[in-house]
């Protein structure tokens, strides 16, 4: 094809672009929103104050993707941890025993991580334009009509008119008169359309506009808020991380990030005071969080987020147009505290890569993340599976590995004995710990 025109320029757009490159003469990114100058929280992400995490699926994906792009994000002061080796996990079961899977994840802040693979991928974003409709009709998506932000409202280009176009800029701040066609244009043709605006995806609208039928779309609400907080605290600690017993909700994560700081994150219903949130924190299954955080210089304020249904936009299944793809939040977003957004960003990317671009692909990459997410909680469930799973390497790395987003290779023999033989003892909240140097 000859050029790809990618809506959004947060990491799923990012990247998506950079797959692109193998298929398209020209990849031109459009986003709404301004970069600022260095790894810090952006207006137009929200979530970018809140915890991130890349599980071993998009770890792979990513590295495949931008060769190096893990060892430079390591190198900035992310931290990778082995699950459950390099974590303190107290499950709904109990504690985790001290084990080395397959299943890694790196944890850093998210403008740090945007940053990093922005360098990495070379890809010129133009930001402060907004898309604002498609041209075209029920067969061919052939453009996108344009629209440049300003205090938050969108406004429809005016060809030539420099006032319209005076926050426009790029990646690399090309001045404005070095700027592509598309920052003053109304209209961009293209032969591929991919929407990667997210969460707040007006595509099924715009599809609507050319006369697409509508959209099939499910939300299962996760009952969760959480709040998130920073910490100064030394990168020299496991991920901690506080299950509920049955259902995601009163839980607690701890996860070194880069610049000798914690990210800490509470779910449930979690109050956004100072002495709440460390009574909210003492209050989980085990106070190990609040023990940590009570010690440590707070790094910033508490942050709520409440918008964590699960949805899922079924675009696979509608008479699209072609010459149109949706991927990343703008098809799947699933409630935040399974970190699965990034990693299925990367791996939906590296999809593109390969194959080319499909809407198929695109789900097929998410369901896993998706089914996940709005499986019915088993409340009770079996004791002797959950007691085996603690104490069985084979059964932990089954566990994890569905987590992390790889496959897992069960050793069925091994399986067996670790459900019929006798069982190690479950650990004490003290013995847990005391796998790791460090003390409560």
């Amino acid at each position: 094809m000859t050029r790809a025109v990618v809506l959004g320029g947060g990491l799923a757009g990012v990247l998506a672009a950079v797959a692109l490159t193998r298929h398209a003469d020209e990849v031109v990114v459009v986003e709404s929103d301004h970069y600022p100058a260095g790894p810090r929280p952006r207006r137009g992400l929200p979530q970018s104050h809140h915890n991130h995490v890349l599980m071993t699926g998009g770890i792979r994906a990513l590295d495949a993707l931008l060769p190096g792009v893990v060892d430079d994000l390591l190198a900035a002061g992310a931290h990778r941890r082995n699950l459950p080796g390099d974590c303190l996990i107290f499950s709904g079961e109990g504690w985790f025993h001290r084990v080395r899977t397959e299943a890694d994840l790196i944890a850093c802040g998210r403008p740090l991580l945007d940053e990093v693979v922005r360098r990495h991928a070379a890809i010129e974003v133009v930001q402060g334009v907004a898309a604002v409709g498609l041209t075209g009709d029920t067969r061919k998506v052939t453009g996108v009509r344009l629209g440049t932000v300003t205090d938050g409202w969108k406004h429809i280009a005016a060809p030539g008119r420099a006032g319209g176009i005076a926050e426009i800029r790029t990646t690399t701040g090309a001045p404005l008169g070095d700027l592509p066609e598309i920052a003053r244009s109304e209209v961009i043709g293209a032969d591929l359309v991919v929407d990667a605006t997210g969460r707040r995806s007006a595509a099924p609208t715009w599809l609507a506009a050319l006369g697409v039928p509508a959209i099939g779309e499910i939300t299962v609400p996760s009952g969760v808020a959480y709040a998130t907080r920073l910490y100064e605290g030394s990168g020299e600690i496991p991920a901690v991380l506080v299950h509920p017993k049955y259902t995601p909700a009163r839980g607690g994560t701890l996860f070194p990030i880069e610049g000798n700081r914690w990210i800490v994150t509470m779910t449930g219903d979690p109050p956004l005071d100072e002495a709440g949130f460390l009574a909210y924190a003492r209050a989980l299954r085990d106070p190990v969080i609040a023990d940590l955080i009570e010690k440590a210089k707070p790094a910033g304020p508490i942050r709520p987020c409440r918008d964590t249904a699960n949805r899922r936009r079924h675009f696979e299944d509608a008479e699209l147009p072609e010459g149109f793809l949706a991927v990343g939040d703008s098809v799947v977003t699933v409630n935040p505290v399974y970190s699965h957004g990034m990693s299925v960003a990367a791996m939906t990317a590296l999809r593109i890569a390969e194959e080319g671009p499909s809407q198929r692909a695109v789900a097929e990459v998410a369901d896993r993340s998706w089914r996940m997410a709005v499986a019915e909680p088993r409340k009770g469930g079996d004791a002797k599976v959950g007691r085996a799973v603690l104490s069985s390497a084979g059964l932990a790395a089954e566990v994890f590995h569905g987590q992390a987003l790889i496959p897992a290779v069960r050793d069925h023999q091994a399986v067996f004995r670790a459900m019929v033989d006798d069982l190690v003892e479950p650990l004490t909240a003290e013995q847990a710990i005391s796998q790791f140097a460090w003390a409560r």
